[in-house]
């Protein structure tokens, strides 16, 4: 039984991982698309930063300033 939890915890870690990279992949190279409003921006950057913040990404507000910029 706790081989069988440690796997499935393994692999949801696993999960987690690449979940984290992709998105902080796609954070990186985070740009406003051509002829995107100034709101849908801000929309998908919150999207994308909750979901980084749920995976256990912290962000100094410095940071996501420069970003926004």
């Amino acid at each position: 039984m706790w081989d069988t939890l440690q796997v499935t915890h393994e692999g949801k870690s696993d999960v987690k991982r690449s979940r984290k990279h992709t998105l902080i992949r796609e954070y990186e190279l985070l740009r406003m698309n051509h002829g995107e409003s100034i709101s849908d921006f801000q929309k998908r950057f919150t999207h994308l930063i909750n979901h980084l913040t749920d995976l256990s990404r912290k962000f100094e507000e410095e940071e996501l300033n420069l970003k926004v910029l």
